[in-house]
């Protein structure tokens, strides 16, 4: 009962994928803790997953892959989030990188970073600077011109598996748009050392400076379209959903082992009530987020406005069932060895992921009530 959750069925040639990455991912789980606490990436997980065809996968067949479904990636990443959810965020901003390359460079590179993404190189998402707040595609930094392509000197912040990456995907103004390339780290970009986060430790989000890094003409892509296959913003409400089903399924489990007066805690009436709730909303995002994702594999164009409302509901929900986790786990779910405290830090990243819920909340509300967007 603990997820009874409805779900969509995925394709058939999706499951026998699903099943390899649920294998690995019962792995993951076991030493999700240690990257944790080591602040370290999994680099093993990343290749395993390339192992496992995963990133073939993901790439759309217009690009050489085999084009996963969205229903079929929102599954993939909720798992490797239950599991590990730092490996489930890097994961998912190194196939958001490299589908995108691979997409918006169709003219000029295109083939190549697919290719690359292919032979299992590491692609980082670069495009959240510090003065932008949560909007990544409208960057305020200007490339200027040199030969061969621009040259951009700034920040961005927050770049996942950043330290392993082959290439990055960055975006700058050029002659007052926004325009988007690949870039190969080199002695111009540097991470500027002050990693220390509260929750996801493990995906070493780091900060990168730029300084005069050339922007080659060649690795120049266009705007991301409607029509692109868009992996981030489908993946990130999977990634706070897995993260509330691994908090919920930890908490069940204490309810029932500690006992209190001779009694198992999950036969106290409160415990019952709180998880009653908690365990019916989750459901109810898990469902906002199917339905997202079917309209996105058939077609119907307000599933991005969908996709957001279920990150909103997700992210809300990750935090509710984690900190519900800490009061039913008490002081033993506050200390370190417990995955309750892990499950509370790491639901609260989600919520600062670009549309946070505080962007997201103020667009659903001037459409709830009519206001216009320049109001």
């Amino acid at each position: 009962m603990t997820n009874a959750h409805f779900f969509l069925p995925v394709r058939d040639s999706e499951r026998e994928l699903l099943d390899r990455v649920a294998d690995l991912a019962a792995g993951f789980a076991a030493v999700a803790a240690d990257y944790d606490e080591r602040a370290a990436l999994a680099v093993e997980h990343l290749d395993a997953l390339h192992g496992a065809g995963v990133n073939r996968a993901v790439l759309p067949e217009s690009a050489g892959g085999t084009g996963l479904s969205y229903q079929g990636l929102g599954r993939l990443v909720r798992i490797l989030a239950k599991a590990d959810p730092s490996t489930a965020t890097i994961w998912t901003m190194h196939a958001g990188a490299g589908v995108a390359l691979a997409e918006l460079t169709t003219d000029t590179s295109g083939s190549f970073f697919a290719e690359e993404f292919r032979a299992g190189r590491r692609f980082a998402n670069a495009l959240s600077e510090p003065a932008s707040g949560n909007r990544f595609l409208q960057p305020q930094q200007i490339a200027a011109p040199i030969e061969g392509g621009w040259s951009l000197s700034g920040a961005k912040r927050f770049v996942s598996g950043s330290e392993i990456a082959d290439y990055l995907l960055v975006n700058a103004l050029v002659e007052g748009e926004p325009a988007f390339f690949g870039v190969v780290p080199d002695d111009t970009v540097s991470i500027i050392p002050i990693w220390d986060t509260l929750g996801l430790r493990a995906t070493r989000s780091q900060l990168l400076a730029f300084d005069d890094t050339v922007l080659r003409a060649e690795y120049r892509g266009r705007a991301p379209r409607p029509g692109d296959f868009a992996v981030i913003p489908a993946g990130l409400p999977a990634i706070s959903l897995g993260i509330a089903d691994a908090a919920l399924e930890a908490l069940v489990e204490h309810a029932r082992a500690r006992e209190i007066l001779g009694k198992p805690l999950a036969h106290q009436q409160w415990v019952q009530y709180e998880v009653a709730d908690a365990q019916t909303r989750l459901a109810a995002a898990h469902t906002l987020y199917e339905q997202a994702l079917w309209q996105a594999d058939n077609g119907i164009p307000l599933f991005f406005d969908n996709l957001s409302r279920a990150k909103y509901l997700a992210n809300k929900v990750a935090v509710e069932v984690a900190q519900l986790g800490v009061r039913i786990g008490g002081a033993s779910g506050y200390l370190k060895r417990s995955p309750i405290q892990r499950h509370l830090r790491d639901a609260q990243a989600g919520q600062l992921m670009a549309y946070s819920t505080e962007v997201i909340a103020g667009v659903i509300g001037r459409g709830v009530l009519g206001v216009p967007e320049e109001a």
